[in-house]
């Protein structure tokens, strides 16, 4: 029987399947999407594929979405709810804190309800996002299948962080220049000579750009080098892409990791949180390795 309930924000980016098999409780984000003046609000609540593919041609066909933070007040809403169902131990996993103030609502929020009901809440910071936090939620799930008490997963998983290495490789400039990650200039420049940027978290959890690659196969082969120079590791062995729409690519570069390593890593599609800011096309890995980050 499990003895502690895990939880998490939507940008763990995991599928439903999986969420209610497992007993996670998940916190939605919103997004709201403008077009043609007109604004619409939507949850980060998919349970079909079909849902996110949808998202993505939307943004193609013009629409422009914006995210919005997780407060204090969702996150005491949402661990008192638990705690009132019955809940006595909850480990949740939270957007990184280089990127918004989620993790810190979270964190003030589990205090808060901990001392109110006598309970225990724990708060892991991703330092990441999507399934650079999925994959720490599901590492949780398999220790906790074991027997581990939730301190010594959350000890597990702390530890396991900064261990994961990322390259984001964006297909369209446009959507980091609104999010205010490249200039106009150089999003105008990049697109027009097909620069596909690489990037990657720091130890802080924020994001940087740490190649320019000139179309996603040398993007591809670029991120090749960086898995030889960082090897993933063998024992439980970790290797996720993510991609925003864009299946083929994605299987492309399952095939050369595949090839390379013996292993053929999980394939997923974003979810639209993380996905409004990093826009259609793109395709991402991350992978487990012996030696921590040091981006940025």
């Amino acid at each position: 029987m499990d003895n502690f309930i895990i939880s998490s924000d939507s940008t763990c980016d995991l599928y439903a399947e999986y969420v209610h098999a497992n007993g996670i409780h998940i916190l939605s984000m919103s997004y709201t999407v403008e077009k043609d003046g007109v604004l619409t609000e939507k949850k980060d609540n998919f349970t079909a594929y079909s849902q996110y593919v949808d998202f993505y041609n939307e943004l193609r066909g013009g629409g422009f979405s914006r995210t919005s933070m997780l407060s204090y007040d969702d996150h005491y809403a949402f661990f008192e709810e638990m705690v009132k169902g019955g809940a006595k131990q909850i480990l949740h996993f939270s957007l990184s804190g280089g990127l918004s103030t989620t993790a810190a609502s979270a964190a003030q929020a589990a205090k808060d309800v901990s001392q109110k009901y006598g309970c225990e809440i724990l708060v892991a910071d991703s330092l990441a996002a999507t399934i650079g936090c999925g994959c720490l939620v599901e590492e949780a799930v398999r220790r906790r299948a074991t027997g581990e008490s939730m301190r010594t997963v959350y000890d597990a998983v702390r530890s396991m962080t900064l261990h994961i290495q990322y390259a984001i490789i964006v297909n369209d400039l446009y959507y980091l220049k609104k999010g205010g990650r490249v200039s106009g200039a150089a999003a105008a420049v990049g697109t027009v000579l097909n620069i596909k940027p690489v990037l990657s978290f720091t130890r802080e959890g924020k994001l940087t750009v740490i190649e320019k690659c000139k179309g996603m196969k040398k993007a591809f082969s670029n991120t090749l080098k960086r898995m030889e120079a960082l090897p993933p590791v063998e024992e439980n062995r970790m290797i996720h892409i993510v991609h925003n729409d864009y299946e083929a690519a994605a299987n492309e570069l399952a095939d050369l990791i595949e090839a390379r390593w013996h292993y053929r890593p999980q394939i997923s599609i974003m979810g639209p949180v993380i996905g409004s800011h990093v826009g259609p096309d793109a395709v991402s890995v991350i992978w487990k390795t012996a030696q921590e980050r040091n981006d940025g």
